[in-house]
């Protein structure tokens, strides 16, 4: 535990991305409390919370990847138990989203999976939670309780710049719905920015039908804020190699790098992959292009801010650049 400003704050990691849970306990302060998981053999999770939480404000680091329903239960069931031990308020530290691509009915009889999930949160007992780089800006509006959506932007612009790199940049979308998120970094770069133009078939799969600027000539830079299987940025960098860009690199919050991705990128032009620890990846997913950035302090400066009744706007300043 930790008191703050008189506040009795505690913070807690579930099984989902404990390492980044260490970097935030470190960067604020803030001890990992204890907290014990068990799985029961027809599968079903347990929680027993081996501290009190009366009257304290909780911090509760659990992103939702894969396994995502396991994730999800793990969480729900945690937050239900700390309801009902007295915690003062629950501030879910969610930096992955699950469900998070499914947040509008594109066909006639879909679910809102991601409305969905903001409903349980709510019910289990949130009462408050920290995302980072929603895939879809409209999930804010799901939930009844305050959402921060953290931006990594400025962690990858840092990087970027500095691989000081002396031919030009382009700031490279993958579709035209990334168009904000590349005209963002190309304002933070004073770099300007190209948009693949694709159609996706079916889930998973996508087709360049072209590119929209130019990339002759110049180092790419291709952002986006997940990577699942990696369909869309290996073929987009070979679109753009094909168009002569120098050098191609990728970049995203989101590793999520679902089969096959690992192998498409390692047979890919890309340089490297340059994404954040919102998701930590086993071994099997690892590979000699990929480059992970911590957003430990960025996550830890905001839940201080939080306690201190601080804005959170500054974090996600670049160099004077407000990244909205």
């Amino acid at each position: 535990m930790a008191i703050l400003d008189g506040v009795k704050v505690k913070l807690f990691s579930l099984s989902a991305n404990k390492k980044l849970a260490e970097e935030i306990s470190e960067k604020s302060g803030i001890p990992l409390s204890k907290i014990d998981l068990v799985r029961f053999a027809d599968g079903e999770i347990g929680v027993n919370l081996e501290e009190t939480v009366r009257g304290h404000h909780i911090f509760l680091v659990q992103p939702t990847h894969d396994p995502v329903n396991e994730n999800i239960m793990e969480l729900l069931i945690t937050i239900d138990a700390m309801k009902r031990a007295s915690a003062k308020n629950i501030n879910v530290v969610m930096p992955y989203y699950g469900y998070s691509r499914q947040d509008r009915k594109s066909k006639s009889r879909q679910p809102i999976s991601a409305k969905l999930i903001a409903n349980l949160l709510e019910v289990a007992g949130a009462t408050r939670v920290l995302a980072m780089d929603l895939h879809a800006a409209q999930i804010q509006g799901f939930f009844d309780i305050p959402i921060d959506n953290f931006r990594a932007m400025p962690i990858l612009v840092e990087y970027i710049k500095s691989k000081n790199f002396q031919e030009e940049i382009v700031i490279v979308s993958p579709d035209h719905g990334g168009a904000v998120r590349a005209r963002n970094m190309g304002e933070s770069m004073n770099a300007p920015i190209a948009i693949i133009d694709k159609r996706r078939p079916k889930p998973n799969v996508a087709e360049v039908m072209g590119i929209v600027g130019n990339v002759e000539g110049k180092i790419a830079i291709i952002v986006d804020d997940i990577i699942d299987t990696a369909g869309t940025i290996t073929s987009a960098a070979k679109a753009i190699m094909d168009a002569g860009a120098k050098e191609v690199y990728a970049c995203c919050t989101h590793p999520v790098l679902s089969k096959p991705a690992i192998d498409r990128i390692n047979a890919s032009p890309l340089e490297e992959v340059v994404c954040t620890n919102t998701i930590q990846l086993p071994i099997f997913k690892k590979s000699s292009k990929i480059v992970q950035l911590s957003v430990g302090n960025l996550i830890a400066q905001g839940i201080l801010n939080i306690i201190h009744d601080k804005p959170l706007s500054s974090l996600f300043e670049y160099k004077g650049k407000n990244l909205k």
